[in-house]
């Protein structure tokens, strides 16, 4: 089985997101993790879940939206995570490619959603951007503040050295549909060499689709293109992927592993 540990299923409409589902299904992919976005998207994202049984979801503000509405207080991101079905905190970070947020916005909303998943015990996924030396500082910083926490840099697509710093830190990679891209040799080649333990797979959706249908609209079920990927870079067969991804996926986020 195949996880989607990261995917924006309400960008698709009810009537859509059945038949979705239903090729996820199909694909061998068991489990998605929808996530927030803003504060007002993430409290709706609960009764999707209830909705469907193999869903997860996660509530906090994108680096994009850090500045539209007041930055949420920890103890606010920690109570929403007291729902069986929410699972983690994010995605947030920062983002210096866009720059939608004032950067001191982002980087006091990024701090509040790392201080939510330290409160609440659950990890927290990170979009990261352009911005990897101010991302790793602020996990040295929040980490020596308020403890070690467990994260997850979600559609990895920056350098190494950010990649290693998180890897320091007890973080996890997760690897998108840009793994697939013909231009992402180097992506692959930092692939190659994250620890077994630390791999996760996901498809951003609808965002991001991986070869063999780049250009189009993403869905989970083509996380099963970017694990096939990942298996022959790791030497593994895409059976064996899968089998570890989950894995690490239940060891991340616990509350899945409780049912």
């Amino acid at each position: 089985m195949l996880i989607d540990s990261h995917c924006h299923l309400d960008y698709f409409t009810p009537m859509e997101l059945p038949s979705v589902l239903e090729r996820a299904h199909v694909a061998g992919v068991g489990e998605m993790v929808t996530i927030g976005t803003t504060m007002v998207q993430s409290a709706k994202l609960p009764a999707i879940t209830e909705a469907f049984p193999n869903l997860w979801c996660t509530v906090g503000v994108h680096p994009h939206h850090a500045a539209e509405a007041p930055i949420p207080t920890p103890e606010t991101l920690a109570e929403m995570t007291r729902h069986p079905r929410v699972i983690g905190i994010g995605e947030s970070g920062l983002d210096y490619f866009y720059d939608r947020s004032p950067r001191d916005v982002q980087a006091a909303n990024f701090r509040a959603n790392i201080q939510g998943a330290q409160l609440a015990g659950v990890p927290l996924a990170i979009h990261a951007r352009d911005a990897d030396d101010d991302i790793a500082t602020i996990l040295r910083e929040e980490t020596d503040r308020g403890g070690a926490f467990t994260f997850l840099l979600h559609c990895f697509s920056s350098s190494r050295a950010l990649a290693e710093a998180a890897l320091l830190l007890g973080g996890f990679i997760s690897f998108s549909g840009i793994l697939t891209f013909p231009r992402s040799s180097e992506l692959r080649a930092i692939a190659r060499d994250v620890p077994l333990d630390r791999l996760l797979v996901e498809t951003d959706a609808p965002y991001l689709a991986p070869v063999p249908f780049r250009g189009k609209r993403n869905e989970p079920g083509f996380v099963a293109h970017t694990a096939k990927v990942l298996a022959e870079v790791r030497g593994m067969t895409p059976e064996a992927l899968g089998d570890l991804t989950t894995a690490n996926f239940r060891r991340l986020f616990v509350k899945t592993a409780c049912g």
